[in-house]
């Protein structure tokens, strides 16, 4: 390379491909209880008469949906990269989040819809078979979101499909005390109201991950990393002038990346080695932002402005 364009660079990427390749085996236990529970609700839904159960079993079936993306995000995020696709398929985690929020933004809708209806339109619920399914449902859900704690704060991926299952875990809660009213008072209206909660439930978490996954396709900094901060530790470093062209982002949950023009003084440059300052830089964003993948551009001073003479 000419001089005053050494590039540095680090690579690391989570173990399988993406954060969550290592939750790709509990992510399938969870898709078969998910679709086991989804057609036992049905079921119960249909013979209890309760649009609670439907609306949770409606919202267990986009579930279903969205853990199968998840595990071929995976699937394609773990092929290597290529000529054309330097960083793989990583992205294709991120995308399968993106459609998981709209999935349950649909089925938010639609649960709500409903429930106005069923308000409009009562139906005779049988409360003792709603028991039985809301519980059947609760205890499924529960063991998913055992599976799923610990990923879903690695991976955004993960993290969709554990509040997908956690809101059928809460859906699942709001049939039982919905079935115990009606039980106990004869009230109907309790099974709308249920089915009210349950998609009063799902839609501000997700336009929470909505919003998380958006910033990462818009390539925002990542969370956590404070820009201001990242140029403040670099010019900090002995011999550094000055740093443009700053940019970080994520390529996917766990892969954080980072570029720089660094201007150093040559005197430093030519005491220490480039080598050493690439060193320096890397230690000082790998230790302080957990930012492992940078490419830094060493420049002397004065090099900016024949770049932008150049460009023009």
């Amino acid at each position: 390379m000419g001089a005053g364009h050494d590039h540095g660079h680090t690579h690391a990427a989570p173990a399988g491909g993406t954060a969550a390749a290592a939750y790709r085996g509990r992510l399938r236990v969870a898709l078969g209880i998910t679709v086991t529970v989804m057609v036992v609700e049905i079921v119960g839904g249909l013979v209890a008469d309760s649009l609670a159960l439907i609306a949770d079993a409606a919202h267990m079936a986009t579930d279903a949906v969205g853990l199968g993306m998840a595990l071929l995000a995976i699937h394609f995020a773990s092929r290597p990269a290529g000529a054309n696709r330097t960083f793989g398929y990583a992205r294709a985690e991120i995308l399968a989040a993106l459609a998981n929020c709209l999935l349950l933004l649909g089925v938010g809708g639609y649960v709500l819809y409903e429930a106005v209806q069923r308000f409009l339109t009562p139906a005779g619920t049988e409360g003792s078979l709603m028991v039985v399914f809301g519980a059947i449902g609760l205890a499924a859900n529960t063991l998913s979101l055992t599976l799923l704690m610990r990923g879903q704060s690695e991976s955004l991926n993960v993290r969709a499909a554990f509040l997908e299952v956690a809101a059928d875990a809460l859906g699942s809660l709001a049939v039982i005390v919905s079935a115990a009213v009606i039980l106990a008072t004869g009230w109907q209206a309790a099974d709308p109201i249920a089915s009210l909660v349950i998609g009063v439930m799902i839609v501000p978490r997700t336009l929470k991950l909505l919003r998380e996954t958006l910033d990462v396709l818009l390539e925002a900094a990542p969370k956590g990393v404070d820009m201001d901060e990242v140029r403040a530790h670099i010019v900090a470093l002995d011999g550094v002038e000055d740093v443009h062209d700053l940019h970080a982002w994520t390529i996917t949950s766990g892969m954080p990346v980072l570029s720089a023009h660094v201007v150093v003084r040559s005197d430093v440059l030519n005491a220490i080695g480039h080598e050493k300052m690439l060193h320096e830089l890397q230690e000082c964003l790998g230790g302080h932002f957990d930012v492992e993948h940078c490419t830094f551009q060493l420049e002397p001073v004065g090099h900016a402005e024949h770049e932008a003479r150049l460009c023009h």
